[in-house]
């Protein structure tokens, strides 16, 4: 349990999640790589590799140059996509893919900082096509997600802001400054050693599922390691532990969901400053 509901006399708390393998089993964006083939805006040879790099990214054995090389590819891909397409191909598609992958840990976690008073934010390097809808079906208040240069309704290509590295816990910083929160009472999730900078920034970090780098970090820092393994769907979870709809609202929004999931393990030193819609 986390401990006692926040004293609202005291300065707000938020609990930010990092969402691919920590609230969900799999990649969010490359989840969707099957309907977006249905759809059209993805041939079949365009499916199987992004289909391998699921593979990669679940077993945790991609190198820098592979998803340098990703990132790249998956970013000239969605160039001239149709940004209300994809919005509504994840829409028609989202508890069909998402509700089955949501860990059960994850969700209860969430209830119980609810309960507990705390905002709840998803952090998450995935476009905000595909993070913010998740984020609503988890009740998330927030969302923090990458986002794509968009020209005449069309994806141009070019990301805008990345939210990745270091840029999460620019993110987060600048949403305690703009919420009131006291990050030193915060929490923070993730499976990633790419996320430390996001898990230093809090009072209170966990990782998830660990990959080997942070699990060293965790012991080294005596961190808890949370262990997450059974993913559910929503609706058949126990009625105490049901999901309230909460609306989202998002910070760094409006991404390409294809050029998002290509940075999943590489940071672009051309950062810019997240920009937020509350």
């Amino acid at each position: 349990m986390l401990g006692v509901v926040e004293n609202h006399s005291l300065p707000r708390t938020a609990a930010f999640f990092d969402l691919d393998k920590t609230v969900i089993a799999k990649s969010s964006t490359l989840t969707f790589s099957k309907s977006f083939y249905r759809g059209g805006l993805i041939n079949r040879r365009a499916a199987l590799r992004t289909a391998y790099a699921q593979f990669v990214f679940l077993a945790g054995r991609a190198d820098h140059e592979q998803m340098e090389r990703m990132r790249k590819y998956l970013s000239a891909l969605c160039r001239g996509w149709n940004v209300q397409q994809v919005k509504e191909i994840v829409a028609e598609t989202l508890h069909d893919l998402i509700d089955p992958i949501i860990y059960d840990e994850a969700a209860s976690l969430i209830e119980e900082h609810h309960t507990a008073g705390r905002d709840v934010v998803i952090v998450s390097t995935s476009g905000a096509e595909v993070v913010e809808p998740i984020g609503e079906l988890l009740g998330a208040d927030r969302v923090v997600a990458t986002r794509m240069v968009v020209e005449d309704g069309m994806f141009t290509g070019e990301v805008e802001y990345y939210a990745y590295g270091p840029t999460k816990a620019e993110a987060i910083a600048e949403l305690a400054e703009s919420e009131g929160y006291d990050l030193s009472r915060c929490y923070a999730y993730s499976d990633s050693v790419t996320d430390l900078p996001m898990l230093e920034a809090v009072g209170h970090p966990h990782t998830v599922n660990p990959d080997r780098a942070l699990r060293r970090e965790a012991a080294a820092r005596g961190w808890p390691v949370l262990s997450f393994s059974r993913p559910v769907r929503l609706k058949q979870r126990r009625p105490s532990l049901s999901m309230p709809p909460r609306p989202v609202l998002a910070v760094a929004a409006a991404v390409g969901a294809a050029a998002a999931t290509a940075g999943l393990l590489w940071y672009t030193n051309r950062r810019r400053a997240p920009y937020v819609r509350i």
